[in-house]
């Protein structure tokens, strides 16, 4: 039977031999409508407005992860004997796990009030899905088995961390992946190594990294902390996050007050804004496009707050930045509501007009003895587990809050704004 062969950017050569049983089931999902949704769904949202680039999607990011995950398995099979129906899971769970992602990713679920997390479950164990039918007719209990795997159940072991924990396959490629695009160059990390460095603490049957992988971990930590500070947390990714919210917030309220022409009250993006419970098929009907198509039809509504933000979005024209990170978070705050003040005198819309945003992320986790996510495990020669904070002065240096704190206003209130604070306006570039 044939090969059949996917070149990605990061990982080169990604390879499907269809006599395998596992390759053809992986090969049968990635062409299942569910999937080929991805495909519409971009990776970092709207950061191509600040790196021209970044434009990839949740498809090859997932492509991404389940290639990585293949190779943690890989090697950690040299060593160790892995059972087949635990590779299958592993491996198409890596693959499935973003499948819940809606347009914008984590903008659209926190206005429509849904987890992604939760929709990949539904879809994975919906008999309608495409998925789900190429799940059981390859071993019927494997859609609930991936479930099981995706939230940890019974407890966690080596599959659940190569899935979601400080040394995941999901990390180790949307850096890669996110530097590669971006062209940020904050990223690169020697990934080959660091797999290489991976084993299994057979007491706990949980991910561990040998000695010789310290300097390949510390260096990943290091891309994911810069990619934080200068991608994910960019100002004018941030922006740009912050109006679709107040675009899409804004037609949710003209949508129930009757005051917005919709296609009409079945229409899948119209329930999903009220809060209506979609089906798996529903969902698969929302994308970036859906979300692009509306912003662009809103340009000329008769309601000014919606179209000019819709415009903003459409041609660039986003909302300057005044960079409060230097004050604590009370005077930020107060600051913010000054501000808000300012613009209402002015003749604006505070709740339209201006955002503060107050990102933040602990670029390492220590454990506390409770936290699902676990401190990264050092084996030595001697199978002993060290705790990496031990050995390297790094996560301690990282266990801080990266964190900024900023107040986005409309470019018309900007100056105005900034003078009355007191403080030095850090635009968005043009």
């Amino acid at each position: 039977m044939p090969e059949k062969i996917i070149r990605d950017p990061v990982h080169d050569v990604i390879a499907f031999r269809l006599e395998r049983p596992l390759d053809a089931l992986l090969f049968k999902l990635i062409n299942a409508t569910e999937f080929q949704r991805l495909r519409r769904i971009r990776q970092l949202g709207l950061a191509s407005l600040a790196y021209p680039g970044a434009d990839h999607s949740r498809y090859s990011h997932s492509l991404g992860v389940m290639e990585t995950a293949r190779r943690m398995l890989g090697q950690l099979g040299r060593s160790f004997q892995i059972d087949e129906g635990d590779l299958c899971t592993c491996i198409a769970g890596a693959l499935l796990h973003d499948l819940g992602h809606g347009p914008f990713s984590h903008v659209f679920e926190r206005v429509v009030d849904i987890e992604h997390e939760q929709i990949t479950l539904q879809i994975i164990q919906d008999p309608q899905s495409q998925v789900h039918r190429i799940l059981s007719e390859h071993d019927p209990s494997l859609p609930e088995a991936i479930a099981r795997l995706l939230t940890f159940a019974p407890k966690r072991t080596v599959f659940c961390d190569i899935l979601s924990s400080q040394l995941d396959a999901d990390r180790f490629d949307y850096l890669l992946r996110d530097n590669l695009m971006t062209g940020s160059r904050y990223g690169g990390f020697d990934l080959t190594w660091l797999l290489h460095a991976l084993t299994i603490d057979q007491g706990s049957f949980r991910l561990a990294v040998s000695q010789k992988g310290v300097s390949a971990v510390e260096a990943y930590l290091q891309s994911r902390y810069h990619m934080y500070r200068n991608v994910y947390f960019h100002k004018v990714v941030r922006t740009a996050e912050g109006m679709v919210r107040l675009a899409l917030q804004r037609a949710k309220r003209l949508a129930v007050q009757g005051r917005l022409n919709w296609p009409g009250p079945e229409d899948n993006l119209y329930k999903a804004l009220l809060g209506r419970r979609l089906s798996s098929e529903e969902f698969n009907d929302l994308d970036d496009v859906s979300i692009q198509h509306c912003l662009k039809l809103w340009t000329t509504v008769d309601d000014p707050i919606l179209a000019g933000l819709c415009r903003g979005l459409i041609h660039r024209k986003l909302f300057k930045t005044i960079d409060l990170t230097a004050l604590d978070a009370a005077a930020a705050r107060a600051a913010a509501d000054r501000a808000g003040t300012i613009v209402s005198e002015a003749g604006g819309d505070p709740a339209y007009d201006l955002f503060f945003d107050e990102p933040s992320d602990t670029p390492y986790e220590m454990y506390d003895g409770q936290s699902a996510t676990v401190d990264i495990l050092v084996q030595d020669r001697a199978g002993a587990l060290t705790s990496l904070a031990q050995i390297s002065p790094l996560p301690q240096a990282l266990n801080r809050q990266l964190m900024f704190r900023r107040l986005h206003v409309a470019e018309q209130f900007r100056d105005r704004v900034s003078a009355a604070l007191g403080t030095i306006s850090r635009t968005n570039p043009s």
